[in-house]
């Protein structure tokens, strides 16, 4: 499991979650909620734990 931290706009943390969703390799586990990054009123910060998505890799 990975723990990410994500910094940004709330638009640009929202894409790049969905990003994450939708990728097949990884299964997003929770999503916090977005959090104020002191002294500007325009940059967020959530975190995101993900893991590995069961899939079975073809062998080679």
């Amino acid at each position: 499991m990975l723990k990410i931290r994500l910094m940004g706009t709330k638009n640009d943390i929202k894409w790049f979650g969905k990003i994450l969703e939708r990728h097949s390799k990884v299964a997003v586990t929770e999503v916090s909620d977005l959090y104020r990054n002191k002294g500007t009123n325009k940059y967020y910060r959530a975190y995101v734990e993900v893991q590995k998505a069961n899939i079975k890799e073809k062998p080679n």
